[in-house]
This record gives structure tokens, sequence and C-alpha cells, in this order.
């Protein structure tokens, strides 16, 4: 089937509920014809993890299981329907952490088998890209930018649902590598938005360097820009000096997001793309959002970002994805299991392939 055959395909009428825990966010969603969010409840554990500098997998999974319940109850209220009225459960099958993926996989199973309704286990990056066919109109082919704690991967969506990596990352991702630079100057976890915030303050960043890796490569690296942040701050307090914290993280920000624009956009030009997607919790970032948008512009090249409140982990962008599979048929059995490192072109549906 084409691109263009997938496209003005007739939708299949679904109600999906959804359920997210492969982290530190227990959410639940439902979502009408893989478009309509009718509810997005999300519970954050942000403040519980704070304490730890990151997040504990073992009080995590803790914290999902005593939150599960309540979230399923509230988003069904906020939804306006009953039990009875959904078409299929979908869940996060992976990748994550193994015992707050379990949570979310146990209550999922759980219902779609006491509702003798379908389950549909999805992979956790096709959701954060498919946040975007909540508010935008997709074409295919596109490639995504997905940013996010532990993930920075380039993705070609050459129709809906089928997957292929370009790129990834080799070492930290993105996030990890603002949270390691916010750790080491002192600011508080999750370190992304502090360091966001004063980069935008800064007149001037410190000059650091950037990855690029081999000529024609999608991939990235962030591990030696962390070192060369942590070898600044050492000569300093070696020699008593004082940098300013704006400085750094501006230099820091500058370094990455010149990467990863640089290499999006070179991947959407080498694959013909028709849209770039930017995608995961690092996309709320302004710093990369302002020169994605100025890069794109000067392209041509059309960009989408989902809102903010669909850029960080809930469930509405996993019924979205669930959603492409709904419409083919492609249904998990009652013995799916939590998949740490669930591959995404594994997962891709089969009917486009």
């Amino acid at each position: 089937m084409t691109a263009g055959q997938n496209e003005h395909r007739e939708p299949r009428p679904g109600l999906i509920l959804a359920v997210e825990t492969s982290c530190d966010e227990t959410s639940v969603a439902i979502v009408e014809n893989g478009m309509i969010v009718r509810s997005n409840v999300v519970s954050s554990q942000v403040e519980t993890h704070k304490r730890y500098g990151g997040v504990v997998p073992e009080i995590a999974s803790r914290q999902h299981v005593e939150s599960i319940t309540l979230i399923l109850e509230q988003a069904v209220e906020e939804a306006g329907v009953r039990l009875t009225d959904l078409s299929a459960v979908a869940v996060t099958q992976g990748p994550g952490l193994v015992g707050a993926l379990l949570v979310g996989v146990v209550a999922a199973k759980t219902l779609a088998s006491a509702l003798r309704i379908p389950l549909i286990g999805v992979h956790h990056i096709a959701g954060h890209i498919y946040a975007n066919a909540l508010v935008h109109r997709l074409e295919y082919p596109f490639v995504a930018l997905v940013v996010s704690g532990g993930h920075t991967e380039l993705v070609e969506v050459t129709s809906p649902g089928v997957f292929r990596i370009l790129g990834q990352t080799r070492d930290d991702a993105a996030g990890e590598a603002y949270d390691k630079v916010a750790r080491a100057m002192g600011l508080p976890y999750p370190g992304g938005p502090h360091v966001d915030k004063l980069a935008g303050e800064a007149g001037e960043g410190i000059v650091l360097p950037r990855a690029w890796l081999e000529a024609d490569s999608f991939d990235f690296s962030f591990s030696g820009l962390k070192s060369a942040v942590l070898a600044v701050l050492n000569q300093a307090s070696m020699k008593g000096e004082t940098i300013e914290p704006q400085r750094i993280a501006k230099g820091f920000q500058e370094s990455v997001v010149e990467v990863l624009v640089e290499k999006a956009i070179r991947a959407a030009k080498a694959r013909g793309a028709r849209q770039l997607l930017l995608a995961g919790g690092v996309a709320a970032n302004r710093g990369l959002r302002a020169a994605l948008e100025e890069r794109c512009g000067r392209e041509r090249l059309p960009l989408l970002a989902p809102p903010l409140s669909l850029c960080t982990d809930n469930a509405a962008m996993i019924a979205a994805a669930a959603y492409l599979k709904w419409e083919r048929g492609e249904l998990s059995s009652l013995d799916l299991k939590a998949e740490p490192v669930l591959s995404l072109e594994a997962w891709s549906v089969q009917s486009g392939a």
C-alpha cells in the first residue's frame, strides 16, 4: 500500500483508552478516532524524584501502583464515557523502565480482559511522534526529530506507522546531557528547563565543541560536550574564577541545538521529507524550537511541533499511535510483556511495510 493510499484510507471509528507509565508520569487518556482527545490525565512524579536528582526506578514503580486506578477513573469521568463504550485499550509496551512499564501493562491487560475488548501494545517513541497527529495533518514521507530525556533520534516515517531509524545517540541523549550539566551547575532536577531559561538570559555564551561525528552520519553524541562543560567549571574553580551560569548555559545549549538542527535538516533533505516533526520532552525547549523555526523557514520546510502539554509523556500520544494499529486490526494478545528495549522499526504497522 502506498503512502497516498494510506492518507485517503476510510477511517475505522474507535474510542481508545490508553495507559502510559514508562517513566515518571502516570497517565490515562481516552481518544476518539486517533484525533479527538476526550480526556488526558497526567500525574507527574517530578517533585518526588527532585530530592534524589533523578528518577529512582523503584520509587517510580510504587507511585504508579498507587496512582493508576485513580487516574484511570478520572480519565473516564472527564471523557464523559462509560467503560462499555470503549473500543480498545492501549498501553506503552516499551521502551522505558521495566518496573514502571509493568504497572501500566498489567492494568491495561486487566481492563481489556474484563471488558473483553482488544489490547494494543504501543512503542513509546511512536507515541511521541504521533502526538503531532492530534493537532496537525501529517504528510508522508516525513522525518521526525525525537528529543527526550532518554532518546535522541532521527526517524523517517515513509507512510502511516512505518518507521526507519536514520540516526540515534551513541551515548548520552540530549535530555540526559542537560540534566547532568544542570547538576554540575547546581541547578534543580529536571535540569533542562533551568538551563533553557538561563541560556535565554545570556548575552554571549562560552564557546564549546560540536560533535558532528562522521561526515555522512545522522548519529548524535553529547557525552564529550558534557565533559567539556565540566572541564570549564573545574578550571574556573581551580583558578578561583567565577563564570556566569548564563554564559555556560547558553554555550552548552547553542552546541546541542546547532547539531540537532543541522542534522535534522540534512536528514529531511536527504530523504525528501515533506515535513519535519519535532517530538519528545525536550521539544518544549525554547532555544531548540526557535532555531528549528528559523532554519526550516529558510529551507521552506514545514515544521510541526505539538503543544507543550503533549511534549512530555502522556497517554493521549499513546492512543494516537495505537490508532495506527487499530485501523488495521493489528492487535496484541493478553500475554503482552513489557519490553524496556522495544525496537521502533519492529513495531511498525505490518500492512504499510
